[in-house]
């Protein structure tokens, strides 16, 4: 392995030059991300070799090296048509040191553990599985990814902005000369996403080359930087609301937070933005904000669309399970399609660190005794039982500290059933709930608070949970209907069940663990009531479960104030497509499964449905959706607690820094539109969009107002959709971000934006005034 030694061939004197430029960038562009004269970041930016590993024979020799913009990872590549490929480090999920992703964990010896990493990318795209020449090498590596990739992150907006602009800067300065001459500047206009015409580019050219030399340095540059990222929206405001020898004074500041964003804001909060955000220090010995300052305020948390208290875990935590919406995920298993794809652990993984609290796992027989997940009748790949519970147990809590439910769905046989519960007690220990929390039988679930850390398993139990008590039970296994989903799943795939329920064999072992979260099959309201026990629930299809959303919606809310639901998708969607997960949280049900896998509209709900709350995957319902003497029925409407009619005002201001979507045409500009959707009760639901703006992705400005009527605001959501127009085809997604009406703060507010995927946009947003008031 001596062979990873090498590095490019270059001179002495080559070897001088490119030191001292490291040297240089380390310097400006590790001062920007927080870690000038980091050694790890310098080590990067020298580069070194690593064996990329694929499988157990294909291990190639690679050479990977941090590019100047310290954004952008690039090595080398044996494709004929690909000799060096490039990604971005926001395209990072995360780092892992050790063998702990698959491929490692198969391809590799456990004697190479300390030199191997793995580079886990966001959505579908292959992890990038390494190996280093030394342990100390390795963590080198892995210590200065996971510290770029931790200070990107927690850049300010406009500090990812400067950041973003400056490395398009120097992209566009093609001889390196520190200079922009009228090219290089049309270039660097196209690459930040705004085309304007020769004769514009050139007024802006003339009017910032003061030295007329035909080219930009230095102050010139910093001139023609200040004149393309003013905020003209943002001065009309401050102007207005500047009303103390030009300045935002703390009154003024008040002011604004009163009449404007509508915050009950006291003159001491005032100070504390101004201490906390002006950059100035006159201004701050004065008490004044600058207009800066008041820039610096609205890019961070407190001038976000989001309420800045609902980041953290801020709901009531103490009440019962079923009290609460559950993100919940379908055949997590999963990676693509539900026919062929691949299973894996990684898709468990990706789905706990998004906060994911129900889990499914497809349990069969396997080879050697070893049960194995994936989805049955089909041709996706099988994943061992016990890796899935090892990755579970390792990623479960990292994100949210509240329970896990494990959603068993088992066709083992039951010895492997038995292996199934060694595996589940002996891997997660005391945190697998295995007997109720208390001494005494239960009669309603124990709260998320109580269960913080801990393990639920779904699935068949053989007899009511009172046995746990009196030790009575001697039966090893029993017969039992296999899960309500199975039956389903045999029936899109045209095989007919031998009696109308199938039944399985379980074995006493796996029955026992089964505490709060019993499968039972579902005959209706009125049995349920009479009949099941409050750990009794029943698992339905999206089909039979949107049926009685319309026809018996409170009597399906009542079911759901006394036990769970759970909702699965139907069996035709091989796509891993989703349903719209809105109608069943409107009649109150928990365990709204999806799949996560899937880049959908459906997703990108979900996912602004379980943004507040600290994103710890728990929701608490409305209280008319927990109080036995409601009537609501989301379809109807009649006059109850949960009518709160409002009129929400939005007005679409601007957009900043839009990606382009067509990277590789140079001159591919977007055509901006905002779309606005409330999703909700439907009477709520609505739709309403801006115009579109043409080549200009930079900084598109609307100023258009919109108007909704809300009636039930505990259950409405917002979605913003930011699309590029296409006159001949559909449009083009470019971002998009989801919350719940009742997180929206009022006032001039950023908007985030997310990818399909639900990863963060860094730089871009776009700017809007929101009002929620009481409707006349």
């Amino acid at each position: 392995m001596s062979c990873l030694n090498k590095r490019p061939r270059r001179t002495a004197s080559e070897e001088l030059v490119f030191q001292e430029k490291v040297k240089k960038v380390a310097q400006d562009n590790g001062r920007r991300i927080g870690l000038e004269g980091d050694s790890d970041l310098h080590f990067l930016l020298l580069g070194g070799t690593l064996v990329k590993i694929r499988s157990t024979n294909w291990k190639k020799i690679r050479f990977f090296r941090l590019q100047e913009d310290c954004k952008t990872l690039w090595h080398e590549s044996h494709k004929m048509f690909k000799k060096n490929q490039t990604f971005s480090i926001d395209d990072i999920d995360s780092v892992r040191m050790g063998r702990q992703s698959e491929g490692l964990n198969k391809h590799t010896d456990p004697s190479e553990e300390e030199r191997c990493f793995s580079i886990i990318f966001k959505g579908r795209k292959r992890n990038l599985d390494l190996m280093a020449l030394s342990g100390p090498e390795a963590k080198q590596w892995v210590s200065g990814l996971t510290k770029i990739i931790s200070n990107l992150r927690n850049l300010s907006r406009q500090e990812k902005s400067e950041h973003w602009i400056i490395n398009c800067m120097r992209k566009a300065d093609k001889n390196e000369d520190s200079k922009m001459n009228l090219k290089e500047l049309k270039h660097f206009l196209r690459q930040v996403n705004v085309e304007v015409d020769d004769i514009y580019a050139e007024e802006i050219f003339k009017t910032c080359d003061k030295s007329n030399s035909g080219s930009l340095e230095g102050s010139e540059i910093k001139h023609f930087y200040d004149l393309l990222t003013q905020r003209e929206e943002i001065d009309v405001i401050y102007r207005n609301c500047a009303q103390t020898e030009g300045e935002m004074s703390a009154k003024d500041l008040l002011n604004f937070l009163r009449h404007e964003q509508r915050e009950q804001a006291t003159m001491e909060d005032a100070f504390k933005l101004i201490e906390k955000y002006e950059v100035d220090g006159t201004a701050k010995q004065n008490k004044h904000l600058t207009k800066d300052g008041f820039l610096m305020y609205l890019h961070l948390e407190e001038g976000s669309i989001l309420n800045p208290a609902h980041k953290h875990v801020y709901q009531d935590m103490s009440q019962p399970l079923n009290h609460y919406y559950i993100s919940s995920s379908h055949n997590t298993y999963l990676m693509e399609d539900q026919l062929k794809g691949p299973s894996s652990t990684e898709a468990y993984i990706k789905a706990l660190m998004k906060s994911c609290r129900c889990v499914e796992l497809d349990c069969w027989d396997g080879a050697n005794g070893e049960p194995v997940i994936y989805h049955g009748y089909t041709l996706t790949s099988k994943v061992i039982f016990r890796d899935v519970i090892k990755a579970i147990k390792d990623y479960a809590f990292k994100t949210s500290d509240y329970p896990v439910i494990l959603s068993l769905e088992n066709h083992c046989t039951p010895d492997q059933q038995k292996l199934m519960a060694h595996h589940l007690i002996s891997i997660l220990g005391d945190a697998l709930v295995t007997k109720p929390l208390r001494s005494t039988m239960p009669t309603n679930f124990p709260s998320p608070e109580e269960l913080k850390g801990k393990f639920l398993v779904k699935g068949k139990r053989m007899n009511k949970l009172d046995t746990a008590f009196t030790n009575t039970s001697t039966i090893e296994e029993d017969t039992v209907s296999e899960e309500d989903e199975a039956a389903d799943c045999k029936e899109n795939d045209g095989q007919k069940a031998k009696s109308k329920k199938s039944k399985i064999k379980l074995a006493k072992e796996l029955s026992d663990i089964v505490i709060y979260c019993k499968s039972v099959h579902f005959n209706g309201f009125e049995h349920a009531k009479d009949n099941q026990a409050f750990y009794e629930m029943s698992s339905l299809k999206e089909s039979k479960a949107f049926n009685l959303a319309d026809t018996s919606a409170t009597a399906f809310m009542h079911h759901n104030m006394d036990k769970l639901s759970r909702i699965y998708p139907a069996g035709s969607r091989t796509d891993s497509s989703n349903y719209n997960p809105v109608p069943m949280w409107n009649v109150g049900c928990q365990i709204v499964a999806l799949n996560f896998q899937n880049t959908s509209k459906e997703m990108h709900i979900n996912q602004g449905r379980f943004l507040q709350n600290g994103l710890c995957g728990y929701v608490l319902k409305p209280e008319f959706q927990r109080s036995l003497s409601s009537q609501f029925d989301p379809n109807t409407l009649i006059k109850g607690p949960w009518l709160k009619k409002k009129t929400f005002h939005v007005m679409v201001i601007s957009a900043q820094q839009l990606p382009k979507l067509n990277k590789d045409k140079h001159k591919s500009i977007v055509d901006p539109l905002v779309r606005m959707e409330i999703f909700g009760v439907p009477a709520d639901c609505a739709s309403k969009e801006t115009h579109y703006i043409d080549n200009n992705g930079f900084n598109p400005m609307w100023n258009e107002s919109f108007q909704f009527n809300i009636q039930v605001p505990d259950l409405a959501m917002l979605q913003f959709v930011v699309e590029d127009y296409d006159s001949t085809s559909q449009n083009d997604l470019i971002g998009q971000y989801c919350l719940p009406i009742t997180s929206v703060q009022n006032g001039y507010r950023h908007v985030p934006l997310f990818t399909k995927r639900g990863n963060v946009i860094c730089s871009a947003g776009l700017f809007v005034h929101l009002m929620l008031t009481d409707a006349l």
